[in-house]
C-alpha cells in the first residue's frame, strides 16, 4: 500500500462494491460505511491488496499479526468471521471465500 501512495495513484482498494481507503482508514460496501477495528482493517487491506490470490493462514499471521511462525491458533479464522459478519449482509454477495486446506481469497 505504501508503494501505491508513493506513486500518487488512487490508493483506494476495490473488490466488487467493497472499497477500502488506507489513508482515511475507511471501508464501504456500496453506500454503507463499515466500522472495523485496527486489526480487522489491516487484515482486510492485506486481503484486498492481494485480491484474487489465495492467502494462507501462515502468510496472514506473518503479514497482519507480525508472527514469523504458525502457533496453530485460530485467530485468523476468528477475524475472518468478524470481517464476514461486518462486510457481508444477508442480501449481499459473499466476497471472502475459504479455500479448504489452503487459506482465504477475496474476490467479486
Amino acid at each position: 500500500m505504501e508503494a501505491l501512495l508513493r506513486r500518487g495513484t488512487d490508493p483506494v482498494l476495490r473488490v466488487g462494491d467493497l472499497a477500502l481507503d488506507p489513508v482515511g482508514k475507511k471501508v464501504w460496501r456500496g453506500e454503507r460505511e463499515i466500522s472495523l477495528t485496527a486489526k480487522e482493517f489491516r487484515l482486510l487491506a492485506y486481503l484486498m491488496s492481494h485480491s484474487g490470490a489465495v492467502i494462507s493462514r501462515t502468510r496472514l499471521l506473518n503479514n497482519v499479526w507480525d508472527l514469523s511462525f504458525d502457533p496453530e491458533t485460530k485467530v485468523v479464522d476468528v477475524y475472518i468471521r468478524y470481517l464476514r459478519s461486518k462486510i457481508e449482509s444477508v442480501d449481499e454477495k459473499p466476497l471472502i471465500k475459504t479455500v479448504r486446506g489452503f487459506g482465504y481469497v477475496i474476490s467479486a
